[in-house]
């Protein structure tokens, strides 16, 4: 056997590297409550799709005020990152508003012309209104803000788009056909950002979602009534 120039066999020496390397990258390695970040990631998706506040990742994490992550990069999610393995039938289904506090809602407008149905739960926890309309129909920014995600990535979603509108609020918008804005770009209110395609049913439908500091809000009791 060969021996290294400590007089070890050099197979011995090698695996003591190895296990004092392993030790060192512990504190790296992907435990409960974290998330490893994968191509197509932005903290804002991460932060939908557990149920979370993006400003609560990015100081638990030390990322910067651009929000800037990077794919391999173990976030730590906390005690508070939905169970992924719960059935979505098992999970509370949030449908009170969450507490305004100082942060005043935008004006919000109708982000899509048509019928509005149920209230629907997403297999994360989310919960956001089915507005039935047209395919190909306009889907319509419900307040200023700035595009922060595009992408198919978050289940029960589709073709998605969410507006960052201030520090607290975001809004959602899926099963888009087609997306007619791209990521970091400031929108107006009444804006075409996407056209209608078809939600689970196969009906031209737009699912809807707001959120506050990361909680689903029930977007019925927050549009305005149609008359």
């Amino acid at each position: 056997m060969a021996r290294a120039a400590t007089g070890w066999p050099a197979a011995v020496v090698a695996a003591a590297v190895l296990a004092i390397a392993g030790c060192g990258s512990e504190a790296r390695r992907p435990g409960p409550g974290s998330y490893t970040v994968r191509s197509g990631d932005t903290l804002y998706s991460i932060a939908w799709r557990h149920g979370l506040d993006y400003h609560e990742i990015a100081r638990a994490n030390g990322v910067g005020s651009d929000y800037r992550i990077h794919v391999g990069q173990v976030l730590d999610l906390g005690s508070r990152a939905a169970p992924r393995a719960a059935p979505a039938s098992d999970r509370p289904l949030a449908t009170l508003p969450a507490p305004l506090g100082v942060t005043p809602a935008p004006r919000w407008q109708w982000p899509a012309d048509g019928t509005s149905g149920a209230t629907v739960k997403q297999p994360a926890g989310g919960l956001g209104l089915e507005i039935e309309g047209a395919s190909g129909a306009e889907v319509r920014a419900a307040a200023a803000g700035r595009v922060v995600y595009i992408g198919a990535g978050l289940r029960g979603y589709g073709e998605l788009v969410i507006v960052k509108h201030d520090e607290a609020w975001l809004t959602a918008y899926g099963y888009n056909r087609a997306v007619n804005v791209r990521e970091g770009e400031a929108v107006w209110a009444g804006q075409r950002i996407a056209t209608m395609g078809e939600g689970p049913a196969h009906r031209p439908a737009l699912y809807f979602e707001i959120r506050l500091n990361g909680r689903p809000v029930d977007p019925a009791g927050q549009l305005p009534s149609r008359h």
